[in-house]
């Protein structure tokens, strides 16, 4: 008589296991190389190269360094750029350079660099519509107003750094400055007749 329990079980118990060979599933090693791909695409986006100074929310050195800036210049142009990057560059692109139909340069714009940001600011707040000429070309595109998205810091901000961006030089604009322009209601978006009419620089700033 046999006492192995796998042959002869006890009466009333099911038989142990019993180990053996067999074929892994293809849909579950497919499954483990697609999450394997996934965790590597990942890492690689979000580890920051595995720099111990690079953290959440931040992918790299350079977004940690743009969103702690040394001084309260470097605090302005990093705010301006976050604003440009995110809604500005869509139209007028990431280098400034315009989009032909949809927006025109503003590396190099005569509307950027004038000595005072009243019209320009009078644009991003009220909108901008018709033909217009940059740089000796027309225009005729409809910008959306601004005033309502965005407040007198953050829009100073986005003009101070498209004023001194892609080699163009201009001086800082100030909230002030922006929230004189808000006070000049208009229903719709400006023209550029509307805009040349008013000065440049308004007095006292």
């Amino acid at each position: 008589m046999s006492l192995n329990p796998k042959r002869n079980p006890v009466p009333g118990e099911p038989a142990e296991p019993v180990g053996g060979d067999g074929a892994i599933s293809i849909w579950l090693i497919a499954a483990l190389g697609v999450l394997f791909c996934w965790g590597q695409f990942y890492l690689g986006r979000h580890a920051g190269g595995f720099e111990r100074a690079v953290y959440y929310p931040y992918r790299s050195l350079r977004e940690v360094a743009a969103a702690n800036p040394r001084n309260k210049g470097d605090r302005v142009i990093a705010m301006g750029r976050d604003v440009f990057t995110k809604t500005c560059s869509v139209c007028h692109q990431p280098n400034g350079m315009g989009k032909p139909g949809t927006a025109p340069p503003l590396a190099g714009s005569e509307w950027v660099l004038a000595p005072g940001p009243n019209r320009i600011a009078h644009a991003i707040l009220n909108g901008l519509t018709g033909p217009i000429i940059v740089q000796g070309k027309d225009w005729n595109l409809t910008m959306v107003p601004w005033k309502d998205v965005y407040d007198d810091e953050h829009l100073a901000a986005t003009l101070t750094y498209i004023r001194n961006s892609w080699g163009n030089k201009a001086p800082p604009v100030k909230p002030e400055e922006i929230a004189a322009a808000r006070k000049d209601i208009h229903p719709g978006p400006e023209t550029a007749p509307e805009i040349t009419s008013m000065p440049e620089k308004l007095p006292g700033m």
